[in-house]
């Protein structure tokens, strides 16, 4: 038996989660939940959006499963994703980004699979409010030592990025490709401008890819990594690159394949895992049975493969892909025509699913 720790999010999480639920629970792997709960709701009952429990259950588990939850924007707590990564050492995000037929997107074939570094870089959380005395002490400090003044009115992010973190995050896409009989890994960067901290993790990448003869290495310049992928996204396998820019270049990838609504994720330590689709909660959505809860179940897939139940995730990928391309009984995002007026809601969407999981069985 699988104890695995579940944490229903807020927005929509609850709802994407409990589908997720029922799709593992449908392929008879023996699984026992311990729910645990973080977000909105837990901020105003608890005073933290982060209760220690929440972390002492992964900690005890190993391995965790997430329902999206909600940041606020330019206030309020900070992201309840960033610390669960920061304080469990989840130092790799693995985004995979697959075309499935039946989806809408302008491509087709796409099989990428996104590695972003997730401790370092801005998402650190270091920062100097402006207007603060604590931010013109560090502007005259930088102004001291570089000659470089900033106007009165600037706010200032520091952007930490190691070599050891660097190593490790280049190191874990080589082995994941190796794995996975992938071919080439390419690591993205500034490095023609940040000389000092992305031209440390292009370094850090060169040296680690020489460890790695059987797979291919290479490197982009991020902008240009941005319109390679829109122009001929068909070149490119394993992509690593530090937290930022993996943020970014995870979503244009998901675009490539019909948006974040189908697109898992996972974040890796050494020890522990946690599973988690890539979008956010959508409260406007609650408990509305509307949206689409194949990035979940596809996290949940995720999950499967990395406890080594891999027969029921292929069991349940198989389902879910047949459902989006029969068409029949998807949510309104997956909908072909703009004017199809039979959408059916994400728990009709699911029974679909299951029902595909439990044929497969027989």
């Amino acid at each position: 038996m699988h104890v695995i720790t579940l944490i229903p999010g807020d927005g929509i999480g609850p709802e994407i989660t409990e589908m997720t639920k029922r799709c593992i629970e449908a392929t008879g792997v023996d699984i026992k939940w311990e729910e645990v709960h973080a977000g909105v709701e837990v901020m105003e009952k608890e005073g933290t959006p982060l209760p220690d429990k929440v972390l002492a259950a992964i900690r005890k588990n190993k391995v965790a499963i997430k329902g999206p939850i909600t940041t606020p924007v330019g206030k309020g707590f900070r992201s309840v994703n960033v610390s669960l990564r920061k304080k469990l050492n989840l130092y790799a995000c693995l985004r995979p980004c697959k075309s499935y037929p039946g989806v809408s997107s302008n491509y087709a074939d796409i099989d990428l699979v996104v590695v972003r570094e997730n401790t370092e870089d801005l998402y650190a959380g270091i920062e100097f409010k402006e207007g603060e005395k604590e931010t013109q002490e560090l502007m005259d400090f930088i102004k001291s030592k570089t000659s470089s003044e900033m106007k009165k009115d600037t706010a200032i992010s520091i952007k930490p990025i190691s070599r050891s973190a660097s190593e490790k995050i280049t190191r874990f896409a080589f082995e994941y490709a190796r794995k996975n009989n992938r071919r080439k890994v390419t690591a993205v960067h500034k490095a023609n401008i940040m000389k000092y901290t992305d031209g440390l993790f292009l370094e850090a990448a060169r040296q680690v890819a020489k460890d790695y003869s059987d797979i291919e290495f290479e490197d982009r310049i991020v902008d240009n990594m941005c319109m390679q992928l829109v122009q001929k996204p068909l070149l490119y396998d394993v992509i690593v690159l530090p937290n930022l820019y993996g943020d970014i270049v995870s979503d244009l990838c998901a675009g490539l394949v019909g948006g974040l609504g189908v697109t898992p994720g996972a974040n890796l330590g050494d020890e522990l895992a946690l599973f988690e689709p890539t979008h956010g909660s959508a409260p406007k959505y609650k408990n509305q049975n509307k949206v689409n809860p194949t990035a979940m179940i596809l996290s949940g897939v995720m999950m499967l493969k990395y406890i080594n139940e891999n027969e029921a995730a292929d069991r349940i990928e198989k389902a879910v892909a047949g459902v989006i391309a029969e068409g029949k009984f998807v949510t309104y995002d997956l909908k072909r025509g703009k004017n199809d007026s039979s959408p059916v809601g994400m728990a009709e969407m699911t029974e679909a699913i299951i029902k595909r999981i439990k044929n497969d069985e027989c």
